[in-house]
């Protein structure tokens, strides 16, 4: 079960958050979105990406994102 903040997040922000992220980080996820298909759930969907892009972003999340 989500608990109280999980539910109040917003997901535009949430996405626009991770998407300035993840720029700095030198990392594009193009179909990254909030899933329009469930809005009460508050879902983001990162969407597909090359195999070199999420060798990318594992890396940069290995290295707790610091460039």
């Amino acid at each position: 079960m989500a608990t109280k903040e999980e539910q109040n997040t917003d997901p535009f922000a949430a996405v626009e958050s991770l998407r300035a992220t993840l720029t700095k980080a030198g990392i594009v996820l193009p179909s990254l979105r909030v899933d329009p298909a469930s809005p009460a759930l508050n879902l983001v969907e990162l969407g597909r990406l090359r195999a070199d892009v999420a060798a990318r972003l594992a890396e940069a999340i290995q290295r707790g994102g610091r460039g």
